[in-house]
């Protein structure tokens, strides 16, 4: 086990990450902007350094000021939380070229599994179902009018380095097609430098549902089972649950299999979310792998019972998994809400500011993961979530009557929150029933 890593992260997932390195003996080493010179967690971590200005170019992007503190303080390894710089393989090839462990995958599979092309082509080696697309990138928009007219509408055009939604347009006949391929390479290349685009036919209304998976460098591989991320809105996910509540449990094992056969196909290692979109008769198709640790990973914390941030260090710093697959059981239903500091009744417009007042709910089966405070700034510099809110029960009624309890004790004040939105989510007839898709938020609220 590592002595002592910097986490390359703010806010929540920092705080996660210190407390899973304390409970393991690992020294913690935090960056932070100007604008979070004042979280309480830095004292939690055993060194905190400046890194420069709020702006993110200036700071958690900033990838030659991170290696310094890196070095300066002598760390073995760089955990990088989720956004920023989590699944960037130019960062990742940085710390491996200064002697710097980077706790996540392989550079090689970190490459291979970014680019959307290529992972489409892993998946369908491994015997993964696909949908129909293209295959390999499209730059002439007649040739691509051409395989949307001959897939057959609705399609979707994907940035090949895409991610949270951005570089992605639905086309529902040719003159929505033609716009939507130049918006999607516009926006593209603007978000990620890359304007490469191809094309998918379009699952309606599916179900987002992913695997959680766990890889060390030994070629072992187990999965956690399952989560259903359907509630969603922009492609932005807001309440998330474990176990799907439609799965059968021969297609529970089917999906989990798959995304096994993926995993170990990629010659992955630490952890991955291997993502899926299931129709109305829970045929699957494969959409992409997040190589990096989910901000919904406690949701299969709390059915399993384990530690995925642990498991990340102990495989970072080369051990072998010691659990094995049949020693994953799923017990009971785990619910995670989102809050972030959004006007519901405004289209979920940004809603930064001091927060005055901040009551924290609690109760059996209640799980809190945050960095706010009551005093706290939210700053309009960074992503908009300040809470997850995660409960765990034997039955998804009881997860629901928990989640709902919890959030009306809940009081952030006087920002704007989503937790309205999660109320009037689940107290919807339809998302009781387990009756949702991607389109949920936007058809039911």
């Amino acid at each position: 086990m590592f002595s002592k890593i910097l986490i390359a992260n703010r806010g929540e997932i920092a705080l996660r990450i210190i407390r899973a390195c304390h409970e393991l003996n690992v020294e913690a080493v935090v960056v932070y902007s100007e604008a979070d010179r004042d979280a309480p967690y830095l004292k939690l971590a055993d060194e905190a350094v400046c890194i420069g200005p709020a702006s993110p170019a200036e700071s958690y992007l900033n990838i030659s000021r991170i290696i310094s503190t890196a070095e300066i303080t002598d760390v073995e390894a760089i955990h990088p939380g989720y956004g920023f710089l989590a699944e960037n393989a130019n960062f990742a090839q940085i710390c491996h070229d200064c002697g710097i462990a980077f706790i996540g995958p392989s550079v090689e599979a970190m490459r291979l599994l970014g680019d959307k092309i290529e992972a489409r082509k892993l998946a369908k080696k491994a015997g993964v179902p696909v949908s129909p697309g293209s295959e390999g990138i499209l730059d002439n928009e007649a040739e691509a009018l051409k395989l949307a007219n001959k897939i057959g509408y609705p399609v979707i055009i994907k940035a090949v380095a895409g991610g949270g939604g951005r570089g992605m347009r639905v086309a529902h006949n040719d003159i929505s097609f033609r716009s939507g391929f130049n918006a999607a390479q516009s926006e593209a290349e603007v978000a990620f430098g890359d304007s490469r685009v191809f094309l998918e036919k379009y699952i309606v209304d599916p179900r987002h549902v992913e695997v959680q998976i766990m890889a060390d460098k030994k070629g072992n591989a187990v999965h956690f089972y399952e989560r259903d991320c359907s509630i969603q809105r922009r492609h932005q996910k807001m309440i998330e649950e474990s176990p799907c509540p439609v799965l059968s449990e021969k297609k529970r094992k089917e999906l989990c299999e798959a995304a096994l056969r993926i995993i170990k196909e990629a010659d992955y290692e630490n952890a991955a979310t291997v993502e899926f979109l299931m129709d109305k008769d829970q045929n699957f198709y494969f959409c992409e792998v997040n190589t990096r640790i989910q901000v919904e990973h406690p949701v299969t914390e709390m059915v399993t019972g384990h530690d995925l941030i642990k498991l990340q260090l102990h495989i970072a710093s080369g051990e072998e998994l010691k659990i094995k697959q049949k020693d994953i059981k799923h017990t009971g239903v785990a619910i995670e809400c989102r809050i972030n500091a959004e006007d519901p009744a405004n289209n979920f417009a940004p809603s930064p500011g001091t927060i005055t007042k901040y009551i924290s709910p609690g109760g059996p089966g209640v799980r809190i993961d945050t960095h706010v405070h009551q005093g706290y700034t939210v700053s309009p510099n960074y992503d908009s979530m300040v809470c997850k809110i995660i409960v765990h029960q034997d039955t998804r009624e009881e997860a629901i009557a928990t989640m709902k309890r919890a959030l009306g004790e809940f009081v952030i004040e006087p920002i704007k929150t989503t937790i309205p939105a999660c109320l009037d989510i689940l107290s919807h007839n339809l998302f009781v029933k387990g009756n949702i898709d991607t389109s949920f938020v936007e058809k039911s609220l």
